[in-house]
């Protein structure tokens, strides 16, 4: 959560850095690290099957409710701690350069997609190659990019108008697999925490 304030402040790109949470502790933390966090999440908005985007409605109502506005929202998860300042500005200026509504972190897939398929109950490997792409070496494979995680920007207007964000008008802020890291596993943290000591940027 700390990566992702300092960043986010360090970037100068926001109003407001806000902290939603449903715990004092980590209010405080936040706090403690520059951000704001004047109120809890409800209880509707908190456990694990929390949507991302309804937090973040809850917020912007709130805020709204206080008197404040604002045209464009970021939602920084503190599970990818390898976003850069820079990355939040280049993604900004993505924004405003393509006159959308939003834009969305991506990273180039580990491995390729072409090379995965389902398997049947008895585990057999017919038909699991994709014939067209059989005799194709790597390198001439398309690139097939994936959510990374690291930052979803959106207008004010699309985040309240649209339950389903990123589907028309949205572009993809491409980034580095190094800075792509979603930390979901104990596994995830080790890379991330490896990668951080390393100082790859």
């Amino acid at each position: 959560m700390a990566y992702s304030i300092e960043c986010a402040l360090n970037s100068h790109m926001f109003d407001k850095v806000f902290v939603s949470t449903d715990s004092q502790k980590y209010a405080e933390i936040a706090i403690q690290y520059g951000a704001e966090a004047p109120f809890l999440r409800s209880e509707a908005n908190s456990g694990d099957n929390a949507g991302s985007w309804d937090v973040v409605r809850e917020v912007i109502d709130k805020l709204v409710a206080y008197g404040e506005s604002y045209n464009e929202i970021m939602l920084l998860q503190a599970t990818s701690p390898l976003r850069t300042s820079k990355d939040i500005i280049n993604a900004v200026n993505l924004l405003h350069q393509k006159g959308c509504t939003g834009v969305v972190s991506v990273t180039e897939c580990d491995h390729s997609p072409i090379w995965c398929n389902t398997l049947p109950k008895d585990l057999s490997m017919d038909n699991f190659d994709r014939k067209e792409y059989k005799n194709l070496p790597r390198q001439q494979l398309p690139i097939f990019y994936r959510y990374n995680g690291a930052l979803y920007l959106v207008t004010a207007e699309e985040l309240q108008n649209k339950k389903h964000m990123f589907e028309k008008n949205c572009y993809a802020y491409i980034m580095p697999q190094n800075r792509s890291i979603d930390i979901d596993t104990a596994l995830d943290f080790m890379i991330a925490e490896t990668i951080m000591k390393a100082g790859i940027e």
